[in-house]
């Protein structure tokens, strides 16, 4: 088994956090009243038009939705930090509460 220390625990926390925090701003930052005036749009007539356009803010938004899925993918795999709770012979340990 692999033992884990706290830098380890940490940088998986950090990774869910920002993957997150981006997804989140590529979710909604496309369709705010501040994707419109800036350097990308206003770089030329042609490029404005794509900028603006709702199939590319709708792709922008796609990639802030992958974020979120990878940050919620990688909370659940955040379990390998915790201890494994099998045995050394591989069976489960026995529970406190019996359903009989």
């Amino acid at each position: 088994m692999t033992e884990y220390r706290w830098y380890h625990k940490l940088s998986g926390v950090l990774y869910v956090i920002l993957c997150f925090e981006i997804g989140l701003f590529l979710l909604f930052f496309p369709w705010s009243d501040y994707w419109k005036p800036n350097y990308f749009a206003n770089l030329s007539p042609e490029w404005g038009l794509f900028w603006l356009n709702p199939y590319f803010r709708g792709a922008i938004s796609g990639f802030g939705l992958l974020n979120i899925y990878f940050s919620v993918a990688e909370a659940f795999h955040l379990r390998r930090f915790s201890g494994s709770l099998e045995t050394d012979s591989g069976q489960q340990p026995p529970s406190i509460h019996h359903n009989d």
